[in-house]
């Protein structure tokens, strides 16, 4: 087989394992080392160009790593004043038109290929020295463009004693960053598809379907490692009155400021997941906090409720493994001892969080009077509205 047509099968490759990858991290990591592999180097990374911040920031780092070279780094930036070819070819040469080419810099700082009329254009050091320190000859840097601006850079290096990367291979680097640059497109509306599907219009909190898969992996957690999960449920009282006496659009206002609040107290609680489930019903969840920080939490929820402009506070309910609440097997009956408690919390009028399994509390689920099927705001594998005990 001609080198051209391996080439071609690498490009197929390279845009196929993209446009499999299920989340940005395994877009990235499919578009750096398919690269790799289609350059023949060692090493390779894809990094983003942060407009706001002036600097470059490594997404993902794959293939042979150095010492210190994490898969992710989570803030692994380098100025992109640093970098003289960057900004030549960011605010020059794309400014007068056409495609932007790849270049090679080499670890004895040689002159770069591949960037054609380079002139005098100084070579950067400090990226022949993070060659030297990491034992690699060469490197193949290709500019990503998204939308007719620069998105980021695809940078792939080969280990001491290979060949250098040539003119041929700079081209080829320029072909391989357009592709990345379309399935960095692709990824990026996935994300916004994604992101549409699992949050609330309205707060920009999770939403129920969100909470749903959350939940699920919250009590597989549970029942491997035992870990302590805990769901608070709460209604935002007045919601109604509000919409009956200011309009829909205040009543949406009141939504949108208890989301605020309900996102700061679960904020407290590490990992926590705040969503609204529907209506005037929002819930947290959170996987590994104990059930005691969980109601301090929510004790801070209620009061916070109480403050706001309009309504009337919440109704809260809690549920945790970290209680006694007898085996929770299922998502469905995590949900439904909360939801029962906070029923019982807003039959009650209280201004406190009701806790299943506390204070002398028997929640009974037979008898927690159903919702109507218009209110109820229902989680996957949660029971009708009958009142039938789970």
């Amino acid at each position: 087989m001609g080198g051209d047509d391996v080439r071609l099968r690498a490009v197929v490759s390279l845009a196929q394992t993209m446009a499999a990858a299920c989340t940005p991290q395994e877009s990235w990591r499919a578009a750096a080392l398919g690269a790799c592999e289609a350059l023949g180097g060692s090493f390779a990374a894809l990094s983003v160009w942060e407009r706001d911040r002036g600097r470059l920031r490594v997404l993902v780092n794959a293939g042979e790593r150095a010492t210190g070279e994490e898969e992710f780094p989570d803030e692994e930036a380098y100025p992109v004043h640093q970098f003289p070819e960057i900004t030549e070819f960011l605010h020059e040469r794309w400014a007068g038109g056409g495609e932007p080419d790849a270049w090679v810099e080499t670890a004895d700082g040689a002159p770069a290929v591949g960037a054609p009329a380079r002139g005098a254009r100084p070579y950067c050091h400090q990226r022949v020295a993070a060659l030297r320190r990491r034992g690699r000859s060469c490197c193949v840097v290709a500019p990503i463009v998204l939308h007719g601006r620069a998105w980021g850079e695809l940078y792939v290096a080969r280990p001491a004693g290979t060949a250098v990367f040539d003119r041929d291979d700079a081209d080829f680097a320029t072909v391989l960053a357009a592709v990345v640059a379309a399935g960095v497109v692709q990824t990026e509306r996935l994300e916004e598809v994604r992101k549409l599907a699992f949050t609330d219009p309205l707060t920009g909190l999770a939403n129920r379907r969100a909470v749903d898969i959350r939940l699920d992996e919250a009590l597989d957690r549970h029942r491997t490692e035992n870990a302590v999960v805990s769901l608070v449920v709460c209604d935002v009282n007045g919601l109604k009155t509000v919409n009956d006496t200011h309009g829909h659009a205040v009543g949406d206002r009141l939504l949108e400021r208890f989301g605020s609040v309900l996102s700061l107290c679960g904020a407290m609680l590490p990992g926590a997941l705040a969503a609204r489930l529907g209506g005037d019903e929002f819930c947290l969840l959170a996987v590994g906090p104990t059930a005691d920080e969980v109601v301090r939490v929510a004790e801070e929820l209620c009061a916070r409720a109480v403050g706001l402009e309009l309504g009337d506070g919440v109704a809260c309910g809690v549920a945790s493994t970290g209680d006694d609440i007898g085996p929770v097997r299922s998502a469905r009956r995590l949900f439904r001892l909360a939801d029962a408690a906070q029923y019982q919390a807003k039959a009650a009028h209280s201004r406190n969080p009701v806790v299943a399994g506390r204070d002398g509390e028997v929640i009974r689920l037979a008898d927690s009077p159903p919702r109507s099927p218009h209110d109820r705001r229902r989680l996957r594998g949660s029971p009708p509205p009958d009142g039938h005990p789970v």
